[in-house]
C-alpha cells in the first residue's frame, strides 16, 4: 500500500507540473486517503503515527496550493500580504508542530521505551 501511495503522489504532483487539472486534482483523492489509512494502521507506534499524521497533512496542503494554482485563486489577497496559497501553511505548520512534538517532548521521554506491537 504504501509503494502505492508513491505512485499517486507522484502522478499528483506530475499533473501538477503538467497543468493536468483533471488528474492531478483526481490523484488527491487514493494518495490522501491511502496515507490516513497507513496513519491508521500505525496508530499504535506513537513514532509512526506522528510521521503518517505529517504526510497526510503535507498531502493536504500540498492539494490545496495545487488547486489554488490550478483555479487562479493563489494570488487572490485575503489581507494585507496574505493570500489563498499562504492558507496551505496551516496543515504544513500543523504538520511540523505534530513532529515539533514527538521530536522535542514525547521522544526525549519515552527513548528507554521500546515500541512494540500489543
Amino acid at each position: 500500500m504504501e509503494n502505492l501511495h508513491i505512485v499517486f503522489w507522484l502522478l499528483k504532483d506530475i499533473s501538477w507540473c503538467m497543468i493536468w487539472k483533471p488528474l492531478g486534482v483526481a490523484m488527491i483523492f487514493p494518495t490522501l486517503i491511502i496515507s490516513l489509512v497507513i496513519a491508521w494502521r500505525t496508530r499504535q507506534f506513537v513514532s509512526e503515527l506522528c510521521h503518517n499524521v505529517a504526510i497526510s497533512l503535507w498531502i493536504t496542503a500540498n492539494s490545496y496550493w495545487m488547486i489554488s494554482e490550478f483555479f487562479h485563486f493563489d494570488a487572490q489577497v485575503i489581507w494585507g500580504a496574505i493570500t489563498y496559497k499562504h492558507v496551505a501553511l496551516i496543515p504544513f505548520i500543523s504538520g511540523l508542530l505534530i513532529l515539533a512534538y514527538y521530536y522535542i517532548w514525547y521522544q526525549p521521554r519515552h527513548k528507554d521505551t521500546a515500541e512494540i506491537l500489543s
